[in-house]
């Protein structure tokens, strides 16, 4: 085999490229319904010759672990795929991680094309899950079809999974992780813009109830706004998130404005316009930052929640009630020094040819779960930008797609190492 054959290959297969992730976002696989976009996974896999596993996570069961969120009750049509390249024994295996599904494309006017077309212009592949994170996934299966075609055989079995359910809190890689799952590193490219994340934020899902007392529009003076009172809550959250960001000093948080947010992103409340509302229901994202853990900012927030009664006496008998539902993220950080960091460090470099940017992710991912659950030192790094995720006209560059690809395979050799 020629020195770079691989390389070669992956030059001469972008078009294949882009036919699979145009296949891949053409399957519209928002959850529940992931199963068409996975058989075109489980086709790719089968002519690459992996070992493949294919199962329907048991949700009964799984509801008795901790760290199971999911507002389904079974997975019916939504498989979980993994699928092995066996190695030859002796070199470092590494699990390569991927969400299927993808968020509802929201508006269709706001969306210049079909966001289930993946029609290609200038350079770019657009649609639903384009960035976030399919691009990705084609990425991890090029740099395996490169290496398995020219005839490159590694150490290191090399592990790929499709999962779903990571965008509402990550049930399909704790399925894996319960099935038996394990390797010595894990790689996980959501949209990075290639950069190296080595630490990833977690974030918990929250509702809080503001009450008030209900009168007439015409004597609102009888009555308790629950929006006025609820417009205090907010200002109190707003000071707790400048309280938990004064507190980062990870240089790798440098770059981003708010590290870790307190978004509220829903409000409900009243029930008539001449009527003084007396319920008032706020919908959040509390991020939890890489070194945290879960139930120490959940007793942070309740805490600043409860001191409100110290600046308005309405709350001592009338407290915000609050309650943690829905989807969480797990943090997760593996040192930025670690051998693994270095050697997609060192890839990057190779292929770009300008030093590798480290910083922290400014987002949940599956990550967490990896390295608090098995220990397994855990990195985010893939192409697409975080910018377009989950917005209309959802894109990725096909050039970053392929350089992704080329990273990745040079990364499988160094960790699993070749055989000779």
């Amino acid at each position: 085999m020629k020195q770079f054959e691989w390389k070669d290959w992956l030059d001469k297969n972008r078009v294949n490229a882009v036919k699979l992730l145009q296949k891949l976002i053409q399957e519209r696989s928002v959850q529940g319904k992931e199963s068409s976009a996975q058989a075109v996974v489980i086709e790719t896999c089968r002519e690459l010759g992996l070992e493949i596993d294919i199962w329907e996570p048991d949700a009964k069961e799984m509801s008795k672990h901790k760290n199971f969120v999911s507002v389904r009750e079974q997975f019916q049509d939504s498989p979980n795929v993994v699928a092995v390249w066996k190695g030859t024994g002796g070199g470092h295996s590494i699990i390569l991680n991927g969400h299927i599904d993808v968020v509802p494309e929201g508006d269709l006017l706001q969306w210049d094309f079909d966001p289930y077309e993946g029609k290609v212009v200038d350079g770019k592949v657009y649609g639903r899950g384009s960035t976030d994170m399919k691009g990705g996934n084609v990425a991890l299966l090029l740099a395996i079809n490169a290496l398995k075609s020219t005839g490159v055989k590694l150490k290191g079995d090399v592990i790929f999974q499709s999962v779903i359910e990571e965008e509402s809190g990550g049930a399909g890689t704790l399925a894996a992780i319960l099935r038996g799952y394990t390797a010595d590193a894990v790689l996980i490219p959501e949209p990075t813009n290639l950069k190296i994340f080595p630490k990833q934020q977690g974030s918990m899902w929250f509702r809080l109830k503001v009450k008030g007392k209900s009168a007439h529009g015409g004597t609102r003076y009888e009555g308790v706004s629950a929006l006025e009172k609820s417009v205090l809550v907010i200002d109190k959250i707003r000071e707790l998130e400048k309280l938990r960001n004064s507190r980062v000093i990870d240089p790798l948080y440098k770059g981003v404005p708010i590290p870790l947010p307190i978004n509220l992103g829903k409000i409900e409340g009243g029930n008539w316009p001449s009527s003084v509302p007396d319920l008032i229901t706020l919908e959040g994202r509390i991020g939890v930052g890489p070194e945290e853990k879960l139930g120490d900012v959940k007793q942070e927030l309740a805490s600043w929640l409860g001191a409100i009664s110290e600046e308005d006496p309405w709350f001592e008998k009338h407290p915000v009630e609050l309650e943690w539902f829905g989807a969480q993220w797990v943090p997760g950080s593996v040192e930025v020094d670690h051998p693994f960091v270095k050697l997609i460090e060192d890839a990057y470099t190779e292929v770009v040819q300008k030093p590798a940017i480290l910083e922290a992710s400014p987002w949940g991912t599956d990550g967490g779960l990896f390295t608090q659950l098995s220990g397994i030192p855990t990195v985010v790094f893939g192409p697409g930008t975080t910018e377009v995720a989950h917005y209309p006209n959802e894109y990725i560059s096909i050039d970053q797609m392929m350089k992704a690809a080329e990273i990745i395979a040079i990364l499988l050799m160094n960790w699993c190492e070749v055989t000779d």
